[in-house]
């Protein structure tokens, strides 16, 4: 019975995270190359946009099953100033990440984060992990995990 309710008490506690929002805490500062091409992006690119900071990896199932959404939400959202923007964890450089964003078709930008970009992004640690940021640069949702559409969307609807 103590664990049910510990097992209860800890699924609780990850929904609410999932849903607090974290006011006026501001997105952290990046400046990464893209995993095509090198280019470098900095986060300065995204301002006035909401946009869906994203940290995945090619060896993630739950990240792999979340790529038709986010390019479907791009897809929808993008013209009303709306991005999702990848940030790939894996250790094994751009090579497979370049592979997998060609052969699933990935039309938002993913891009290679560093051990400085996941701490300064609160440690992020699991994968998916997102945040949502809104317009004025704030993180306003974190996502730990995989998220259901019809939520993503209400929130991006709040924040455009």
């Amino acid at each position: 019975m103590m664990k049910r309710m510990i097992l209860l008490a800890t699924a609780l506690g990850v929904l609410l995270a999932a849903h607090t929002v974290q006011a006026a805490v501001a997105m952290p500062p990046f400046s990464l190359p893209t995993a095509v091409g090198g280019q470098v992006v900095a986060s300065e690119t995204y301002r006035g946009q909401a946009v869906l900071i994203t940290f995945f990896a090619t060896w993630c199932p739950s990240c792999l099953q979340e790529i038709p959404t986010l390019k479907q939400l791009q897809a929808q959202y993008g013209k009303q100033g709306f991005a999702v923007v990848a940030l790939s964890v894996d250790e094994g450089g751009a090579a497979a990440v370049a592979r997998l964003v060609e052969q699933a078709g990935i039309t938002y930008p993913v891009l290679m984060a560093d051990r400085g970009t996941t701490r300064d992004f609160g440690n992020v640690v699991a994968v998916p992990t997102s945040f949502l940021i809104n317009r004025s640069g704030h993180v306003g949702r974190k996502y730990p995990g995989p998220m259901p559409r019809t939520l993503l969307e209400r929130d991006i609807a709040a924040v455009l």
